[in-house]
């Protein structure tokens, strides 16, 4: 346990450094170097790092997209190239497949691109958010939200669980872990929007807020169940050891990777249609 909270405490030094700093090269360094982390976990996961076709190709694309955000500035833009990028890449690794003589079975060549494809979305997703307008003040929204509801969840079912969630993918998790870690994500992000707005001097709609932190915590939850699906399909506990206590980037960020494009989408609709000034 005391390693556990050390560790959490160091990650948000350092997180904190990189909010402070957001608006400069930093935020795409750390959040690029996170990604590129993450790949080479589930890469490891999948049983695929030693490929080298497939590693290169989800480490190329990784770095291309980290860098895609200091090249596009309209987001629409930048998605469509991505998409592209996406599509060159998945067509690179299918051939390897079909030109490795069975060396590569498709199963795990469709998997590596998916869950990597996933992955970097996540991160680069962060990325943007900083650069939305009212970026500043909701970008702490993408890790507040979804570690409240971790937080609050597993709390709520250490005191309250009686009822598994869904035993065969994450024996620990229950229904009233999962309740506690959804209105308490809610009521947070209604009070950070009551915070922000009193901080910036601006007029927000708070109960917006609160929708999204509804909306969040649900998507941050299917996302931790994600990442624990896959480690059971491939019989590991961690992803990696790089945060003491807590395991790798995966094990630590896998609800903020779900809901990263959420909160993205969610602040471009709300812009779109005034709710935020």
């Amino acid at each position: 346990m005391l390693k556990r909270i050390i560790t959490a405490i160091v990650g948000i030094v350092l997180l904190g450094v990189v909010f402070v700093y957001s608006d400069t090269v930093l935020l795409q360094i750390a959040f690029g170097v996170m990604a590129l982390l993450g790949v080479y976990e589930m890469l490891g996961c999948i049983g695929i790092r030693k490929n080298i076709v497939v590693s290169f190709c989800t480490y190329a694309m990784t770095v291309a997209a980290v860098v895609l955000t200091f090249c596009i500035e309209k987001h629409s833009l930048f998605f469509a190239v991505y998409a592209s990028l996406l599509f060159c890449v998945l067509t690179i690794i299918f051939a390897s497949a079909v030109f490795s003589e069975g060396k590569i079975p498709v199963d795990k060549a469709c998997i590596a691109f998916t869950t990597c494809a996933y992955i970097i979305t996540g991160f680069v997703s962060i990325i943007l958010t900083r650069s939305v307008s009212h970026g500043k003040e909701v970008f702490l929204l993408v890790f507040l939200a979804p570690w409240v509801t971790d937080t609050f969840a597993y709390f709520g079912g250490r005191l309250f669980g009686r009822h598994k969630l869904i035993p065969s993918v994450s024996p620990k998790k229950t229904i009233e872990g999962s309740i506690c870690g959804t209105l308490f994500c809610t009521l947070v992000c209604f009070l950070y929007g009551y915070g922000v707005e009193r901080l910036f001097e601006k007029s927000y709609p708070l109960y917006m807020f609160a929708v999204l932190g509804f909306i969040i915590s649900a998507v941050a939850q299917v996302g931790d169940l994600i990442f624990s699906l896959i480690k059971r399909r491939y019989d590991i506990k961690d992803y990696g050891f790089i945060f003491p206590g807590h395991g790798g980037v995966l094990d630590r960020f896998d609800s903020v990777i779900a809901t990263a494009p959420l909160l993205l989408i969610g602040c471009e609709a709300m812009m779109k249609f005034g709710l935020m000034g």
